[in-house]
């Protein structure tokens, strides 16, 4: 199996991408690229089973309504619920799912910088389904939507800062690669990781990609898939880190 993490950002330069291999016991993180087109991203995911997607993949319901209303010079609806009601346009039903499990929101897509990249997001996630891959914001496809620094802290690898402190980022690379031996990372790869945050959270992303493709990630509730078919589901993982590797065989099997 081969899966891929795609740490998107508003433009190329900002962008990473990596490809891990599946073999057995052992996983291979065979290609990073960071600073990456759309297009160059369609390509290098051909035949993965899995792309895990750092970005909102959709915007809530209730913004998109909210959003409509006020473009037709309608009254908004809901507004006697005051700052309850405008967190509810800001935020998905699976953003508020990761509040629960995590202790932390993921940032707006309807009222952070998140806005931008999501708006590339579409344009890649239509791409993909021009090259004929399934799209699906619930996750029910090839692609889904993943959130690296949730996943780290569900596996307990729980590095503040390491997205902007190089330290930290050390420390998040060496606590990665102690939690998962069996992940074999080259060593000019390992170096862009802890270089480049990006980098660092593609390979991850990838990791939470075959997370999904093996059903170790929490599904959609039933009463909730018609939102996430919308809005979008960030697959979280609900299994060791150790578990997204097959166990080795004994002698003589």
């Amino acid at each position: 199996m081969q899966t891929v993490g795609v740490d998107l950002a508003a433009s190329p330069q900002g962008t990473a991408m990596a490809v891990i291999d599946w073999r057995g016991p052992t996983a291979d993180v065979t290609a990073l690229v960071v600073g990456i087109g759309d297009r160059d991203i369609v390509s290098g995911a051909r035949g993965a089973a899995s792309v895990g997607i750092d970005c909102a993949l959709g915007w809530p319901v209730d913004f998109v309504e909210f959003v409509s209303q006020h473009a037709r010079g309608e009254p908004p609806s809901g507004t006697d619920s005051g700052l309850e009601w405008r967190r509810r346009l800001a935020y998905r039903h699976t953003d508020r799912v990761v509040r629960e499990r995590t202790g932390r929101w993921p940032l707006s897509v309807a009222t952070d910088r998140l806005g931008l990249t999501a708006m590339r997001c579409a344009e890649l996630t239509a791409l993909f389904s021009a090259a004929g891959v399934s799209v699906d914001r619930s996750g029910a496809g090839v692609l889904v939507e993943v959130y690296p620094a949730a996943a780290l802290r569900l596996w307990g690898i729980a590095v503040p800062a390491y997205k902007v402190d190089p330290a930290a980022r050390r420390e998040a690379v060496s606590t990665l690669t102690a939690a998962a031996p069996w992940l074999r990372i080259p060593t000019a790869i390992e170096a862009d990781m802890l270089r480049s945050a990006d980098a660092f959270d593609a390979v991850v992303a990838a990791l939470n990609a075959r997370a999904h493709a093996i059903g170790a990630t929490i599904p959609a509730p039933p009463d909730a898939a018609h939102l996430a078919r919308v809005e979008g589901w960030i697959a979280l993982p609900e299994r060791a880190l150790a578990e997204l590797v097959d166990a080795p065989r004994a002698h003589g099997d």
